[in-house]
């Protein structure tokens, strides 16, 4: 790799040098400080770039540690990009936010979800997060606690949970097969493996509070309870398909603010 492109990559500030006011930028820098200092590996690549260029050919490394190199500068990269994008989008916000910028509470929200973006395996789930952290500059969104959350759920969740929060998201009342044949064309057998992996999907989201069954409520929001069915019907000698077609999911109120913080780039108080 070329070794000033190298210390380009390297070099938070430069990264952010177009950003005005001067006051702005040195909230971005903190901003920037946060995360990179999240992350553990960073220190470690500085400290190898920084190494191979003071004794430049001196210096002869092993096909492992170049591979290691290689791809931690890809990652970089990949990190200045976020950086990057997250601050022209602070410098659009105006300066509303400087004083939530300043908070050590946020900067704490900062390193606990770059944690979680160096963990991550895809582009999909660093954007949620890039998108989460952004969106949580306003500390009128939601509280620092359910954002905390929220920084688990996108850990703790694959790219698949997310395809089925955003289905439920634009379609609520879906049903299961609704959301299966969203996902994909054919449907499989009941004892098939792509079954039993979509009844996990379902139960994770359940029983982690992001979705529900619909159910009706009185004025107040309290759920009603489903009214017995008058005449007894005869018993089904199979059990419930995974793709059953009657029973409708929606989000809880949590899940919809997840899916609002985390999917949209610029996000408004939900009402």
């Amino acid at each position: 790799m070329n070794e000033d492109e190298s210390f380009d990559i390297v070099n938070a500030r430069n990264e952010i040098d177009s950003l005005n006011p001067s006051n702005k930028k040195r909230l971005a820098e903190n901003f920037a400080l946060a995360a990179l200092g999240s992350i553990p590996w960073i220190g470690g690549f500085i400290g190898a770039i920084a190494a191979y260029k003071n004794e430049g050919s001196n210096i002869k490394l092993n096909a492992l540690q170049t591979k290691w190199l290689e791809e931690h500068h890809k990652k970089l990269e990949q990190l200045n990009q976020t950086l990057n994008e997250i601050a022209h989008r602070f410098e659009n916000l105006g300066d509303d936010i400087n004083e939530r910028l300043e908070s050590e509470d946020y900067l704490d929200l900062v390193r606990k979800s770059f944690r979680v973006w160096n963990e991550a395996d895809t582009e999909e789930k660093r954007k949620l997060v890039s998108n989460m952290i952004t969106n949580a500059v306003s500390a009128k969104l939601c509280s620092d606690d359910i954002i905390r959350l929220f920084i688990d759920w996108l850990n703790n969740y694959h790219e698949i949970h997310f395809h089925v929060m955003r289905i439920i998201y634009q379609e609520p009342g879906v049903t299961r097969y609704d959301i299966w044949t969203n996902l994909y064309i054919n449907t499989p057998r009941e004892d098939s493996a792509e079954a039993d992996l979509y009844r996990m999907l379902i139960r994770d989201l359940s029983t982690g509070g992001v979705i529900r069954q619909a159910r009706n409520t009185t004025e107040d929001g309290r759920f009603l309870k489903q009214r017995q069915a008058s005449t007894v019907k005869k018993a089904s000698s199979t059990m419930e398909s995974a793709f059953e077609n009657t029973k409708q999911y929606v989000l809880t109120e949590l899940g919809k603010q997840f899916v609002h913080y985390t999917m949209n780039e610029v996000v408004i108080k939900l009402e």
